[in-house]
């Protein structure tokens, strides 16, 4: 089995953006290659075909896996994310194991249920490397989080199952990235240490000259070789696991207000990101009422509960704020969670949500209701979009300029996107979100090749030595 496994000094180190733009590189060099990630915490997912193919019902893995999938010129496919955790509160995530609903596991029965876990995902690990040339594995959070080591599956409980050599990334722009280094090998016990290969400093600014002191002792204190420093660029993000970034995805300077409502159980965000091209477009995210103020067109997004956002929204006086935007007759959008809150009520005789038989009134600017079902819809719509929701809506989706849809991702269709900005806003778009898409994975390609030693990382997953 040839792989490599790329951690983290913490979480949103660089690990996806490494990830990805390896693959891309790799991918150039002909190498037949997979992204992995034995277990993500996202509420950012998208669909991929099922077992049955094209056309059957669909399964669902983290966004950042599918988009390094397309870094690597792959299928995404279930194996690349066996295990997604979706936040539910605090306390609770909902468990998705290769594709479907697994059900909860809960902070009082994490370790149990990461055991019960790790099976599933070491088996996806070796049936992508048994058809790939190489697998590279993402770790999450740190290896060096020795209060979940005994349970770990993702980071070097995963390394130490298939004898993967570990890269380490650290993130400099946020300082004390060589502490970082050396504390997390130091934590390691000698079997995981024995798997470490090396290190990746990222988001470096300024002269590398007066940086390489600190390389060379490094390398010195801990006999690992740095393998490269990735310069901080801010053209360069991705489609994300969580909303650490969330401001960063927002553009600037157009002459179109858009305000997207943040959710604190905000799903699927990257809804917005091709909104966020548009150059006539300014997109912000909103958090009160006054951000919706002079806004053009609100925009709800998705949301993993709908009725406890429906609450904040209400606690917020935002609910008002979209009612009156909606009265000036200016458009409103509802995606997924989003149009449902715009609906006349939501209810929840199962308790999917909450508790059951819950009842709730939604903002009435669409003749819609909705009901929650057991059963998950993942479906994949042509030729962009997708649906993952438990709650069936019926009625009408538009009224006035009040939209609503279920399909996520419909933005990304150019042509969609094109004929909504027109109706909505009497504005043409002048945004590809494809090409954009393939000019950022190209990008960190190039980075990639530029600024890493891909031959070298190359080397360690096909077996070499440090």
């Amino acid at each position: 089995m040839s792989g490599l496994l790329v951690a983290g000094t913490t979480s949103d180190a660089g690990k996806s953006l490494v990830v990805t733009g390896l693959c891309r590189a790799l991918a150039r060099r002909g190498v037949l290659v997979a992204p992995y990630k034995a277990q993500n915490m996202s509420n950012n997912s998208m669909v991929v075909d099922g077992p049955e193919g094209p056309g059957g019902p669909g399964a669902e893995i983290g966004r950042a896996q599918w988009t390094q999938a397309l870094a690597a010129r792959a299928e995404p496919e279930v194996a690349m994310n066996p295990v997604l955790l979706k936040p539910g509160g605090d306390r609770r995530s909902h468990v998705v194991v290769m594709g479907h609903p697994g059900g909860t596991v809960s902070s009082r029965d994490w370790e149990t249920g990461r055991r019960r876990l790790a099976e599933t995902a070491h088996a996806a690990y070796a049936d992508l490397a048994s058809r790939y040339d190489v697998v590279v594995a993402e770790g999450a959070g740190s290896p060096a989080e020795v209060n979940l080591r005994a349970g770990d599956y993702v980071n070097m409980g995963l390394a130490r199952a298939f004898s993967l050599p570990t890269v380490v990334v650290g993130d400099i722009d946020r300082g004390g990235v060589f502490a970082a280094f050396v504390g997390t090998r130091e934590l390691l016990d000698s079997e995981d240490r024995a798997l470490l290969a090396g290190w990746v400093v990222n988001k470096f600014r300024g002269d590398l000259a007066l940086l390489r002191p600190g390389l060379e002792e490094l390398e010195r204190r801990t006999a690992l070789p740095v393998h490269g420093v990735l310069p901080w660029r801010p053209d360069v993000w991705l489609d994300s696991e969580d909303a650490l970034d969330l401001e960063g995805r927002a553009s600037c300077g157009g002459r179109a207000k858009v305000a997207v409502v943040r959710f604190p159980r905000i799903s699927n965000f990257t809804d917005v990101d091709a909104l966020g091209l548009e150059p006539d477009l300014d997109v912000v995210f909103a958090s009160g009422p006054r951000d919706l103020g002079d806004a053009d067109l609100v925009v709800l997004p998705g949301t993993r509960a709908t009725l406890a956002d429906l609450a904040w929204l209400r606690s917020r006086g935002l609910d008002r704020a979209v009612l009156d935007h909606a009265a000036r007759g200016r458009p409103v959008l509802g995606i997924c969670g989003g149009c449902q809150v715009l609906g006349r009520v939501v209810r929840d005789p199962l308790g999917i949500e909450g508790p059951p038989g819950a009842e709730v009134e939604g903002l009435g600017l669409l003749d819609l209701e909705t009901e929650f079902g057991e059963e998950k819809v993942l479906r994949r719509h042509e030729p962009a979009g997708y649906e993952i929701h438990h709650g069936r809506v019926r009625g009408t989706p538009v009224s006035g300029a009040v939209t609503g849809t279920m399909v996520h991702g419909a933005l990304e269709d150019d042509a969609f996107r094109a004929g909504y900005l027109a109706s909505a806003l009497g504005m043409t778009s002048r945004a590809s979100f494809p090409a954009a898409r393939e000019r950022r994975l190209d990008l960190l390609g190039d980075l990639v090749e530029e600024h890493l030693d891909v031959p070298a990382l190359l080397a360690l997953a096909r077996g070499g030595t440090r």
